[in-house]
């Protein structure tokens, strides 16, 4: 005699996705929470295999003949949700072996976060340790010729004639200005691994007052800088220079975003201080972790650039140079460190983990 099920209402007031599976492991209950991280209907999940969902569904598949076959109670996976049109989910699953002959299975649905945040460090890393070999190798390759065309063009001023010399000589300093101009821009593409690593005790608060009283003063009026600090966070080892120059390169650029607001007199910028425990970065645990968040009210990233904005050359703004957050991201790096950002309209939050001793 089998068991009956005992109503099934009381699943959808659940933030869990829950689905039940018949005996052809095709889906017979749906609750609201599965919908929606399925993104479709009861009525269109109904009877669909379950395992088609996924790209390891091969996986969960095996993991429904064994629940069938009570070799186990409940058994966990990682598996990752296929999204046509959209990047794949990784979500965590539960699966339970119930006492049903017609529905002999509860699969639980929960994303999973961990994994996406492990999945983007990973991403960021690769990607940040090709763009300093790029920027490294190209920098160089600019820098060697750069030389010899700005010598060129002050021996060839030289050798102007007398009477057209005034007029020539406007192009050769156009010539000499963009060697310049370049020069400046390959330094700074150099300058995180050219200066040395300076380390001591620093004190983020120390830091950030500094920031603060570098933006107050190139925004004196319709900018309100608010302070919302831990004041027990303890100091850390690190270049102080490096943490202010990481610092003001992404509290300006949230200045600069706030320009409109900034005219209406309502913008906000925020320094926030915590201290995060038991953190995972760069796929190494560590105790204690500074969790320093600069926050603005501006309009936010936009979507086309968001997963960009630590590339090199990658700006939001016109005019920038698209060098702020990289040199961000490399200094933080440096300090085994890591910045995430997460942006919508009237809220940008970038947050900066660096471990404590």
């Amino acid at each position: 005699m089998k068991t009956p099920l005992p109503p099934l209402d009381g699943l959808d007031l659940l933030s869990s996705a829950v689905l039940i599976l018949d005996a052809q492991s095709r889906i017979a209950f749906v609750n609201a929470a599965a919908e929606n991280l399925l993104e479709s209907s009861s009525k269109v999940l109904a009877n669909q295999k379950l395992d088609a969902l996924f790209l390891n569904g091969d996986e969960l598949a095996a993991a429904y003949k064994q629940a069938v076959g009570y070799q186990f109670a409940d058994k966990r996976l990682d598996l990752t949700l296929e999204r046509p049109g959209r990047d794949p989910l990784h979500v965590h699953v539960i699966v339970t072996a119930l006492d049903n002959s017609e529905r002999p299975v509860l699969i639980e649905l929960r994303e999973n976060v961990q994994q996406l945040k492990t999945d983007r460090e990973e991403r960021l890393l690769d990607q940040s340790q090709a763009n300093k070999e790029l920027i490294r190798n190209l920098a160089h390759e600019i820098k060697n010729p750069l030389g010899g065309i700005r010598g060129a063009a002050q021996l060839l001023e030289l050798e102007l004639p007398q009477r057209h010399a005034k007029e020539l000589r406007e192009y050769t300093q156009v010539i000499i200005k963009e060697a310049d101009r370049l020069q400046t821009l390959v330094d700074r593409l150099l300058a995180p691994h050219k200066r040395p690593h300076i380390v001591g005790d620093v004190n983020i608060h120390e830091v950030c007052e500094r920031v603060r009283s570098l933006i107050v003063a190139e925004f004196p009026h319709g900018l309100t800088i608010r302070r919302d600090y831990d004041l027990s966070v303890p100091e850390l080892r690190g270049d102080k220079e490096q943490l202010i120059q990481a610092v003001l390169n992404i509290a300006q650029n949230a200045a600069h975003a706030l320009t409109e607001r900034i005219e209406a007199g309502d913008a906000v910028l925020t320094f926030q201080t915590r201290v995060a425990r038991q953190v995972t970065i760069a796929k190494v645990r560590y105790k204690l972790a500074l969790d320093l968040h600069i926050i603005d009210n501006g309009p936010g990233i936009p979507a086309e650039i968001r997963d960009r904005i630590f590339y090199p050359l990658v700006s939001g703004r016109e005019g920038g140079s698209g060098l702020g957050l990289t040199l961000a991201q490399t200094f933080v790096q440096q300090h085994m460190g890591m910045i995430e950002c997460e942006s919508r309209p009237g809220y940008t939050d970038f947050r900066l983990l660096i471990p404590l001793p």
